[in-house]
């Protein structure tokens, strides 16, 4: 197969900015192996129709994902050339229903020292601003470390960590919008969240988590 590489300008940003939209799609045979694999898994656990956190938990066939060459040499890139991947999740937003995720880092979530790791972000669906795309602040890992987060635990949130308001000018805020296949890469301390989906389409993302050994 034919790797992928970031150029000198993606490798840049993601250093300096916390995320990054690799020049790379997910082959659409296997883009449309996840979609089913995500059917099977809602036909036996119905309960998981907005989130999974555990994927590989109930199905092993998510390795499949984590295995992709191309994907592997993205990841190699910012982490370094051993990797260990620890954690594959999927966040499906129903059509007018899909929950929003509150401003937080991921390092809120994960008892790990170190907590370096990079999460690919992969759209199973068009991500766009109307059904809820991911959002994020640039540069908001830069610290390396995690900030003050409270809980909220109002009704339609999907996570119930969220930055306090202080932490944070959501003015700066970008949306990472997505065609289905594309990836996006984000580190574990970038400030990130996003909205409600209220529109008739579906916004389905899997993510897969790595870190350096």
């Amino acid at each position: 197969m034919t790797s992928v590489e970031l150029t000198a300008e993606q490798l840049t940003q993601y250093q300096n900015q916390g995320f990054v939209v690799p020049d790379y799609r997910v082959p659409e045979a296997l883009l449309e192996d996840i979609k089913q694999a995500h059917c099977r898994l809602l036909e036996r656990h119905p309960e998981f129709d907005d989130y999974c956190s555990a994927l590989l938990a109930y199905d092993l066939w998510f390795l499949n994902v984590a295995r992709e060459p191309e994907i592997l040499d993205l990841v190699c890139q910012v982490l370094g050339n051993d990797i260990a991947l620890w954690n594959c999740s999927l966040f499906a937003k129903p059509p007018r229903v899909g929950s929003a995720t509150p401003w937080h880092q991921d390092g809120e979530y994960w008892p790990i020292t170190p907590l370096a790791t990079c999460t690919v972000w992969i759209a199973l669906d068009h991500s766009t601003t109307q059904n809820g795309c991911l959002r994020v602040i640039p540069g908001s890992h830069r610290e390396q470390r995690v900030a003050r987060h409270g809980i909220n635990d109002a009704p339609g949130l999907a996570l119930n960590r969220e930055l306090s308001p202080d932490q944070f000018d959501e003015s700066q805020a970008v949306n990472i919008e997505l065609e289905a296949g594309q990836i996006s890469l984000h580190d574990v301390y970038l400030y990130h969240g996003s909205e409600a989906n209220h529109s008739d389409r579906a916004r389905r993302g899997m993510t897969l988590r790595y870190m350096p050994t």
